[in-house]
């Protein structure tokens, strides 16, 4: 991909962000966003857009090993600078270090309290506690690991923090790993280097919400599994490893798990001989069913039959839920009407209804909404170049994460979808290291009906509240 092409896709996804953001704001004035999430959005696009487009030229004919350190130590100086940034905002804007008094403080108060039990040794009362835990097992994870963290390190709230840092800028070298392997090296390192500048992968370290570590234990695992088709190197923690990542996901959300074993599978059964022979399948197979089983007859398994109820006996839950709102429109949110737009569900908030969590991350949301093209075009250069059974564990992965998602009451929370998005870089720096002429006007109609789509999710905003 030239430095030329580079530049001309960022200048596009600036524009179109712009534009949009321009537009909204003069036509529904009365609610247009303020000045503070403005400034928040356009320069989450710009330090995107523009790093991404200084840096690759830069960086992408480096020693491999130069350039893992590259890309490890700048993305960890900048979470680092971002952690300690957002300690203080929102310590300034909300009193405390927390983005909401959502999840983040549960979670921050319960493992601090834990912690102390640990310290004393009353490890009866803290089993007793996530006996009684109401969230079930798939939380657990998360708060365990925050317990763990608080009685080794203290109650301070960055040190979870920290260790976010740590975790987000490694994700970079895996997200490098997996995209090389998979599609090649100018692949692997425009997806590093669009890893390391993705502003939602900087956000969640200084949030205290537990998405980053379900993404890192998620791109971990694909990770793995993928070295271990690949290598054909069958040892005992080769084989091990990807287990208890599964096993640990499902700590964090069942639908992690699931879908990281249905990827596994489908990869090995459509894997090329010479990677992975018939008798090879099979046994494969039968572990892969025996460690499902084994998931099943626990408390995993009783949680992956409630997932498996909410998504195919609540595909209308959202229709259903804004109707007894009041809210006009509710038809539209149907699961029915939103998979076709699964890579690119939630369109960026533009106007002042939106929560300020999203308003305050919606340029990085625009990032995905825009990336998301090239994301689907993957799929189709896949097919085209024959590489469809290499792109086998991560598109059954996506594909089924965002399906389900899309299936269940968390369609419309961009939270649920933050997961995919590691993936999406690399599907969608695939898509542009193998960019056709051809393409290009396919990209132009879709920049052109991703601005449509922006003010009609907006003006929809606005419309089910009859504020328009």
């Amino acid at each position: 991909m030239s430095k030329k092409l580079v530049r001309y896709i960022s200048i596009y996804g600036i524009g179109v962000y712009l534009l949009a953001l321009l537009v909204i704001s003069i036509v529904f004035r009365d609610y247009a966003m303020k000045l503070e999430w403005m400034l928040w959005g356009i320069g989450e696009v710009l330090f995107f857009f523009v790093l991404t487009t200084v840096i690759y030229p830069r960086w992408k004919d480096d020693d491999p090993k130069f350039f893992w350190r590259k890309v490890f130590w700048t993305a960890l100086a900048i979470r680092l600078l971002y952690v300690v940034f957002s300690y203080y905002y929102f310590t300034i804007r909300t009193g405390q270090p927390f983005d909401s008094p959502g999840d983040g403080i549960g979670y921050y108060n319960r493992s601090v309290a834990l912690s102390k039990y640990v310290r004393k040794g009353d490890f009866g009362f803290v089993i007793s506690f996530m006996k009684s835990y109401s969230l079930g097992f798939s939380d657990h994870g998360y708060l365990i690991w925050l317990t763990f963290l608080h009685t080794l390190f203290g109650s301070g709230v960055l040190v979870a923090r920290v260790f976010k840092a740590l975790m987000s800028a490694y994700l970079c070298i895996m997200v490098y790993k997996l995209a090389s392997r998979t599609f090649g090296e100018r692949t692997g390192r425009l997806a590093a280097v669009m890893c390391v500048f993705m502003p939602i992968l900087i956000q969640l370290t200084g949030m205290h919400i537990k998405e980053m570590e379900m993404i890192f234990l998620s791109i971990l695992a694909l990770e793995r599994m993928d070295y271990l088709i690949r290598s054909k190197k069958y040892t005992f923690w080769n084989i091990v490893f990807p287990i208890l990542l599964i096993g640990m996901s499902f700590g964090f959300r069942t639908v992690i798990g699931m879908c990281l074993i249905f990827a596994f599978l489908v990869f090995v059964m459509l894997s090329p001989n010479n990677l992975v022979n018939r008798k090879g399948k099979m046994v494969t197979l039968l572990v892969t069913l025996a460690v499902f089983l084994v998931f099943l007859f626990t408390v995993i398994g009783s949680e992956m039959k409630i997932v498996y109820m909410l998504n195919f006996s609540g595909t209308d839950y959202l229709a259903r839920k804004y109707e007894a709102l009041g809210l006009k429109y509710s038809e539209i949110s149907k699961s029915k009407y939103l998979f076709p737009g699964a890579f690119v569900l939630p369109l960026s908030p533009m106007v002042d209804v939106a929560p300020d969590h999203n308003k305050m991350i919606h340029g990085s949301t625009f990032i995905k909404n825009f990336l998301a093209f090239f994301a689907m075009l993957s799929f189709i250069t896949a097919i085209r170049q024959r590489k469809w059974r290499d792109f086998s564990l991560i598109g059954a992965y996506e594909l089924s994460y965002l399906a389900i998602v899309v299936f269940t009451f968390t369609s419309n929370s961009e939270r649920y979808y933050e997961p995919a998005i590691p993936l999406i870089l690399v599907m969608s720096a695939y898509a542009m290291t193998h960019l056709r002429r051809k393409d290009l006007t396919l990209f132009y109609v879709y920049c052109g009906l991703l601005f449509v789509a922006l003010f009609a999710w907006n003006w929809l905003k606005l419309a089910a509240r009859g504020l328009v």
